[in-house]
């Protein structure tokens, strides 16, 4: 018998004749022959055939198909002298949607095999020499064990009779290794590519790492994070959801070795360089996005910062803050969006047009995502709200009316029962909320505009809602402003009271998850929905979105196009809030220069330019 160390460099042909003649002492396939590729083996009915090809095709991410032989054919081209009956450590053997045994073989099925085809799928064994050449541990192969697998509660794309939930693999990688382990994998489509989540398994319907559905529980050691690749045991599940009356897999963990090597794989350009971004830490969650997408997005962040007011806003700017809210709001399926700041506290209505028209930039790139969307304000600017967002309706700036909400505090709990159905924490009716221009309340309980006049009179405390989020799982908030009173901007606190005029009174004490400053706080709008277009636009994103599952949401370019903000939308909304008494609250023309040449002119050029860097 040979030994797990020993196999690691033995050939596959050789591999494939000690298995044949059941001359191995191992229980799976994972770390032998490195660097050869590995294949999950499913064998149906030629009058199945057909249908599941077209469905790994339409989920390539778990079902990368290698080759699909044809009715009978026992040998397969991927390997010199194979055969399929014999050359896989264990079968399982399937009738009517129930598993019905293990095999060593399937000669005694010889007959039935004439009219069956097989098909032989990517396996994530084969990128294991990869990952550990990139310096990261592969636990499983330490642990001399095989790795986890689990049932989602994701659907895979159906076709026909075949419909299952993804089953993924699960590796502990050291948090430092994260983007090391994702760029070995990425290009590596054939052996499933990049992971599909990093973070808490609880997000994919997963309740106890420790109790896998397939394979073996892999520990975790201190600083490792666990990490999701799609899996051909998905494969599996399809076979028993179709109920066949005979079909046969391999055994979960004992793999087909081909002949083909695993050849080193160059990233060519930053469109297709992978970055993790830590975008929560209850639950934990990473997201993945392209370099050049990532750098898009830093020169939005970058253009927003211009400060022409020249209130010191530089020292309150967080790197990253834009790309990792954008991250966020990708994975959300309902946002609340809240705005206006009542910083004419003499006049009727009190609300200035920073804030509205880039609220309402957000919102329209939210439903062009297909999210759920809903506004909450102040009880006393809900009509006033209502009939803004009609008006957007009919300019075409957004799709369908966003429904407005107010929020009162009348008890302890009234943010939790405003969240959560129920108040349950764990029924959250959002897990986004976003603050644009909306006053927030200062460490004193109180709200200021940027002259130190206190306007709580005219501020409901919506505030509540974003430090109700705080004690919420999977509820994530961002705040953009533009002068440190604005709700979200605790989070800069320290520099607010140190560089901003008045900030040791005005601060806003109310922190949000991400902080976003704008030298105009519509500007961080627009930015966040130009975010959105380029993150919705990179490949390596929607991948990770969709679970690797289904097809590329990129056939919904043009409507996402059609969402972004432009200079016609603004004007158009600008008049809109003029006619329903809505005044400017900071120049509307602004002009300033950088190294003497002019920059901006006017808000239409800082449109421009947000416009030009997403689409190009």
């Amino acid at each position: 018998m040979f030994l797990t160390g020993g196999l690691r460099s033995l050939l596959p042909h050789v591999l494939r004749k000690m298995i044949r003649c059941n001359r191995l002492s191992i229980s799976n396939t994972s770390g032998v022959a490195e660097s050869y590729k590995q294949a999950n083996v499913v064998i149906l009915h030629k009058s199945l055939a057909d249908e599941f090809e077209k469905f790994c095709h339409a989920n390539n991410g778990p079902l990368p198909l290698l080759y699909r032989s044809k009715p009978g054919d026992w040998k397969c081209p991927l390997s010199s002298d194979s055969d399929i009956r014999t050359d896989c450590l264990q079968y399982r053997r399937y009738e009517h949607g129930a598993y019905t045994g293990s095999l060593k073989s399937l000669k005694e099925y010889s007959e039935q095999l004439k009219d069956m085809v097989t098909f032989y799928l990517g396996c994530s064994f084969s990128f294991e020499k990869a990952v550990q050449n990139a310096g990261v541990p592969v636990r499983n192969v330490e642990q001399k064990c095989n790795v986890s697998m689990y049932k989602t509660a994701v659907p895979c794309y159906s076709i026909y009779t075949f419909c299952c939930n993804l089953v993924v693999t699960m590796r502990p990688i050291p948090e430092r290794k994260l983007e090391a382990a994702v760029l070995a994998t990425s290009e590596l489509k054939e052996a499933h590519g990049a992971p599909i989540h990093i973070g808490d398994p609880g997000m994919l319907g997963i309740n106890d790492l420790s109790k896998p559905d397939y394979g073996d529980p892999v520990h975790l050691h201190p600083g490792d994070i666990p990490v999701f690749w799609a899996c051909g045991v998905t494969a599996i599940e399809a076979v028993v959801n179709c109920r066949a009356p005979l079909a046969f897999t391999h055994s979960p963990g004992c793999m087909f070795v081909t002949d083909l090597k695993n050849d080193d794989v160059t990233v060519r350009s930053s469109g297709e360089v992978p970055q993790v971004h830590c975008i929560s830490q209850d639950p934990l969650h990473y997201s993945i996005v392209s370099a050049e997408a990532a750098q898009k997005i830093r020169t939005l962040e970058t253009l927003i910062g211009i400060d022409p007011g020249e209130r010191g806003i530089a020292p309150l700017r967080r790197q990253d803050e834009l790309l990792k809210a954008g991250l966020s709001l990708c994975h959300a399926r309902a946002v609340l969006l809240t705005t206006g700041f009542p910083t004419h506290c003499t006049h009727q209505p009190p609300e200035e047009n920073d804030g509205p028209p880039g609220t309402l930039a957000v919102a329209a790139m939210l439903q062009a995502l297909e999210k759920e969307v809903t506004i909450v304000t102040d009880q006393r600017a809900v009509n006033l709200n209502k009939k803004i967002i009609d008006e957007a309706v009919q300019l075409g700036i957004l799709k369908r009316p966003v429904p407005v909400l107010s929020y009162q505090r009348e008890g302890a709990d009234s943010a939790l029962m405003f969240l959560c159905e129920g108040g349950n924490p764990g029924r959250p009716r959002f897990d986004h909320l976003i603050a644009i221009e909306r006053a927030g309340m200062a460490a004193d309980g109180n709200y200021y505009n940027a002259r130190k006049v206190n306007i709580k009179h005219l501020v409901d405390p919506i505030d509540d809602l974003f430090l109700a989020a705080q004690t919420i799982p999977g509820v994530t908030t961002t705040g953009v402003g533009d002068g440190g009173n604005e709700l979200g901007m605790g989070k800069v606190k320290g520099a607010v009271k140190k560089y901003i005029k008045n900030g040791d009174v005005i601060a806003c004490d109310v922190e949000a998850d991400f902080t976003i400053v704008a030298g105009v706080s519509n500007w961080g709008g627009y930015a966040i929905a130009c975010a959105l277009y380029i993150l919705s636009t990179c490949e390596i994103h929607d991948r990770y979105l969709r679970k690797a599952i289904g097809f590329p949401q990129l056939s919904q370019k043009t409507v996402w196009l059609s969402a972004l903000p432009s200079v016609t939308k603004e004007e158009k909304l600008l008049k809109a809030l003029v006619q329903h008494g809505v005044r400017s609250g900071k120049t509307a023309s602004l002009e300033m220069e950088v190294d003497g040449l002019p920059f901006y002119n006017t808000h239409s050029l800082m449109i421009e330019k947000l416009l030009q860097e997403a689409q190009q």
